[in-house]
C-alpha cells in the first residue's frame, strides 16, 4: 500500500491542519471487526481499495490515529514455557500522534491477521490537547475502547471541566488519559467491574452521562476477548455547518452528507459462509449493494470474535 502519498479523493493543500476547532463537536472516524475465531486482516475484511480510501480520511482526521488488535494465538495456549503460561489470544496495539496517512505503521496494522480489531482516526474537539494519553483506542483491563464524538454541554464546555461530575478517579486513572473519552470510558468499566455484561455496561454507562449531557455524541467500538460491540448514540442528527465546509474543502463534500452514520456489513468467506462483521462510521464508499447497512441511531450492535455471530438492540 503507498503512504504518504496525495489522492484523488482527497486533494492536499499545503500547510494544511485543522487543530483549532476550538468548541465545535468533532467526530472521529472509527472501524472494527470480529469474526468467528479465524485471524483475517484489515485488507481483508474490507478489500485494498476501501483500506487505501478509509486510510485517505485522516488527511483530514488527522489529529493521530490508533489500532486494538486480538489474534488468536499461534502457540498451544495455557502451556508452561518457564514463565506465564502462553495466552489464549495475541493482542497487539498501537497509538500515535501522526496522522494514518503519513505513518507507515498503519499499513502494516492493516496487514495483520486478527479475529478482532478496532481502527480510529482522530479529530480532536472542544480543544482536548493532542497528546499521546489522549489518543484512542485506549486500553484497560483486557478492554479496548474508542469513542466517536465530544461530551460536552451547549456552550462547549467539556465534561473534563466538569469536577461535579461523579466518577471512579482510580478507573479513569487506569485508562491513562485525560479526555472525555477517558471519562466515558471509566463508567464503562465501572459498570463492568459491578458485573454487567458489555453491551448492558455500555447502554448504562450512555444513560448517566446522557441524563447531564444528553445532546452529546457517545458512538462507539469497545472490545473484550469475547466480543465487539458498537453503538450509535448521537443526541444531534444535523451535520454541523463548518463540517460540511471542511469536507467541501477537501474535495469529499459527499462523505459530510452522512457524517453521523455507522454501518455494518457481514464478513463472507468464498463459499459465501457468514464468518464474522465489520462496522464503521462513515467517510468513505459504503454502498447498501455491496452489502452495507446502517445502524439505526440508539441502536447497538454486539459480534463475538468467536463465532462472528451478532445481534443489534436498541439501547
Amino acid at each position: 500500500m503507498p503512504s504518504a502519498r496525495r489522492s484523488e479523493h482527497v486533494p492536499l493543500r499545503k500547510g494544511s491542519r485543522l487543530l483549532h476547532l476550538g468548541a465545535m463537536r468533532i467526530m472521529c472516524r472509527l472501524l472494527g471487526y470480529a469474526t468467528d475465531g479465524r485471524n483475517l486482516s484489515l485488507e481483508e475484511v474490507l478489500g485494498h481499495e476501501a483500506v487505501v480510501e478509509f486510510r485517505e480520511i485522516s488527511r483530514i482526521h488527522n489529529d493521530g490515529w490508533g489500532a486494538a488488535l486480538l489474534a488468536a494465538t499461534q502457540d498451544e495456549p495455557f502451556s508452561k514455557d518457564g514463565g506465564a503460561p502462553s495466552p489464549e489470544t495475541e493482542n497487539r496495539y498501537y497509538r500515535s500522534t501522526v496522522e494514518a496517512a503519513l505513518d507507515p505503521a498503519f499499513e502494516a496494522f492493516a496487514r495483520q491477521p486478527a479475529r478482532g480489531a478496532i481502527f480510529h482516526l482522530r479529530l480532536a474537539s472542544s480543544n482536548i490537547p493532542l497528546i499521546m494519553e489522549n489518543q484512542q483506542p485506549f486500553y484497560s483491563s483486557g478492554i479496548a475502547f474508542s469513542h466517536n464524538g465530544d461530551i460536552s454541554d451547549d456552550d462547549g464546555r467539556n465534561i473534563v471541566q466538569n469536577s461535579d461530575f461523579p466518577i471512579d478517579k482510580e478507573l479513569f486513572l487506569s485508562t491513562g488519559g485525560k479526555s472525555d473519552t477517558a471519562m466515558y470510558f471509566s463508567i464503562v468499566l465501572q459498570e463492568l467491574s459491578e458485573g454487567y455484561p458489555l453491551e448492558q455496561a455500555v447502554s448504562q454507562a450512555i444513560g448517566k452521562l446522557r441524563k447531564v449531557y444528553p445532546k452529546s455524541s457517545y458512538n462507539c467500538l469497545i472490545q473484550s476477548r469475547d466480543q465487539l460491540v458498537c453503538v450509535r448514540a448521537s443526541g444531534r442528527v444535523e451535520i454541523p455547518p463548518r463540517i460540511s465546509e471542511i469536507y467541501k474543502e477537501y474535495g469529499v463534500e459527499k462523505h459530510a452528507l452522512d457524517y453521523r452514520a455507522i454501518r455494518y456489513r457481514e464478513i463472507k468467506d468464498k463459499q459465501d459462509k457468514q464468518v464474522g462483521v465489520v462496522v464503521s462510521s462513515s467517510g468513505y464508499t459504503q454502498r447498501a449493494e455491496d452489502g452495507w447497512v446502517e445502524l439505526q441511531n440508539n441502536e447497538l450492535i454486539s459480534i463475538s470474535n468467536r463465532t462472528g455471530e451478532y445481534s443489534i438492540r436498541s439501547l
